[in-house]
């Protein structure tokens, strides 16, 4: 597997990322639009790091108040930030200043984050709804219906789009026409953004399985049974996927054959993760219920650094420039030093902050449950 490119070698990036878009073979990841966001991790293998830079202490650039909490994470794709809110609204903001292009209205609440890809933009409501839009207009192009709600954010996998839902299936449809391609049946609900890489989707699911899915059949090729129910999304490096449980036990799940290279468990408070972990290198980083935020070694699961929050985190670590940003409970956007674990840089919002930050053309966007979004860079 090609490693992420150094965030702050452009020249490497350059070089780099059109052979990682032909080793994934995933046209998403459009080498004439690194900087982009598109997807709830950023890529399809789910690793929450972002090609752009920005600064270690960014500034408030623009709010917009949508009057409604928001829980969803944006997708940047260009000058746009999509958005969902939990008054069913799907909103298509300009990066650049905040302004409204165009709104959609769906049928239920909007917690998964939207994906835009090759001009389209998906995602699920809370009724089960499964939607594909016109990413300059906002005019619906199809829908699909679930059996139930859709928590999960969609990951392309051209020519399909894969989310799960909470009927306790993993789908594939096709991009153009919304046609279901194949649906494979878990054993509980289907709460993760599945990661694709090497032919397989892989989830991690509310049945305490890490399963391995061939993306052209639909079939099991491998799993893991871990104990645990997991919410978080698997996230992708070297081979491995890294997962983080709802009782605080953490692992690492070799792709090819489901074998558990390490696992790891939280000391304190329980620990349960619901936020989905970042990996850059060697480090993987996880949010917890428990208070803390905390780096593990890659490769052996030990623990690196541990930052104390003083609240809940939910949110998903975003990384770039040698950073960690992410929100909590206690209403702060908080940027910590990778290397070290301390803290660089703090914003206190007020406000529960659940969604996840996105990071594209040096600008972040997140969401609160106060309905502010905000950007800075």
């Amino acid at each position: 597997m090609l490693a992420v490119p150094a965030f702050r070698n452009r020249r490497y990036l350059a070089l780099a990322l059109p052979a990682l878009v032909c080793l994934l073979g995933l046209v998403c990841l459009a080498a004439d639009a690194p900087e982009d966001w598109p997807s709830f991790r950023a890529h399809p293998i789910n690793n929450g790091v972002s090609y752009s830079e920005i600064s270690a202490t960014p500034r408030l650039l623009w709010t917009y108040e949508t009057g409604s909490s928001v829980e969803s994470t944006a997708a940047i794709a260009g000058d746009n930030a999509f958005i969902g809110t939990k008054t069913n609204a799907l909103l298509d903001l300009r990066l650049t200043d905040g302004k409204l292009k165009w709104k959609y209205m769906a049928g239920a609440s909007i917690t998964a984050a939207p994906c835009y890809c090759d001009g389209r933009v998906f995602f699920g409501d809370e009724d089960g709804v499964f939607y594909a839009l016109n990413a300059s207009n906002g005019h619906r192009l199809w829908s699909f219906k679930t059996g139930d709600k859709i928590i999960s954010s969609a990951t392309p996998a051209p020519p399909g789009i894969l989310f799960g839902s909470y009927d306790n299936y993993l789908y594939k449809l096709d991009m153009a026409t919304g046609r279901q391609i194949w649906a494979f049946k878990s054993e509980a609900q289907v709460h993760c953004s599945p990661c694709v890489v090497a032919g397989r989707a892989i989830v991690a699911g509310c049945d305490g399985y890490v399963r391995m899915i061939d993306l052209e059949t639909g079939r099991e090729r491998a799993s893991a049974e871990l104990g645990s129910n997991f919410g978080a999304s698997p996230a992708y490096a070297d081979g491995c996927v890294f997962v983080g449980s709802m009782d605080g036990r953490y692992a690492s799940v070799r792709v090819s054959d489901g074998a558990v290279m390490w696992r790891s468990a939280a000391r304190k408070n329980g620990g349960a993760t619901y936020g989905s972990p970042a990996v850059y290198g060697d480090a993987v980083v996880f949010p917890s219920r428990n208070k803390t935020v905390f780096r593990l070694d890659r490769a052996t699961g030990r623990t690196v650094w541990t930052y104390d929050v003083g609240s809940e985190v939910d949110s998903s670590p975003a990384m770039a420039s040698y950073m960690v940003f992410f929100g909590s409970d206690g209403g702060k956007i908080i940027g910590l030093d990778l290397s070290t674990g301390k803290r660089v840089w703090q914003f206190d919002t007020g406000a529960t902050i659940t969604g996840s930050p996105a990071i594209g053309y040096q600008r972040l966007v997140i969401g609160t449950t106060d309905g502010a979004i905000y950007c800075f860079g």
